[in-house]
């Protein structure tokens, strides 16, 4: 079994999906949080490829770019979807989720106050349009009431949960209009493993 090191700030971030999937699949890996008075001496040791984190070391091997990481994780461990066809949904999914995560990230990192308002407007509009189609790509497998892609849980049930750990933390009646998406969020964070994950690992704010 390869010793996994998933490396990133205090912060679930762009790193909680692969902690997730590692979860899901029973894996043990080290979860290393990097201070921020910590990251430029870390970063000017060279091991990170892009000088950023996440970044997964597997057995001295460094990996960077969460979603490259993520994936790695769930080809690795079965969660990615068993045809190559089932596993370009998985991506479909979770290149949606990113979508979302980087609509945050604007609105959050954005100074001009006017600018961030319109920012908000148009993510709100954005955040509608992507959780009207998940709920669409959803009942489409087994009428919604299991995951997204085939008969188990995938990445994409985790990007999904992942990213409404953000979402809900705003506005926890998002998903009110989306039954199965919101009965997914509930199943995916009653699975025993993630249950488990989620009750030992740091609180944090984001």
């Amino acid at each position: 079994m390869p010793k996994h090191r998933v490396i990133y700030f205090d912060a679930r971030g762009r790193a909680e999906p692969s902690r997730l999937v590692l979860s899901a699949a029973g894996v043990e890996f080290e979860d290393v949080r990097v201070t921020d008075e910590e990251w430029p001496k870390e970063k000017a040791t060279g091991k990170y490829p892009f000088g950023q984190m996440p970044c997964l070391e597997t057995d001295g091997v460094m990996l960077s770019q969460s979603r490259a990481i993520a994936r790695y994780l769930a080809n690795e461990y079965g969660l990615a979807g068993k045809t190559n066809l089932d596993k370009a949904k998985v991506d479909m999914v979770t290149d949606a989720c990113e979508d979302l995560h980087q609509g945050m990230a604007k609105i959050y990192f954005e100074k001009d106050e006017a600018k961030k308002k319109e920012l908000q407007t148009e993510y709100g509009k954005k955040i509608a349009t992507t959780l009207a189609a998940l709920e669409k790509i959803l009942t489409a497998n087994n009428g919604g009431d299991g995951f997204f892609v085939g008969d188990g849980v995938t990445v994409a049930d985790l990007s999904f949960f992942a990213q409404m750990e953000y979402n809900l933390s705003s506005a926890a009646d998002l998903l009110d209009s989306y039954p199965k998406l919101k009965a997914l969020n509930a199943r995916v964070a009653a699975l025993p493993n993630i249950a488990a994950w989620l009750e030992k690992r740091p609180k944090t704010q984001f």
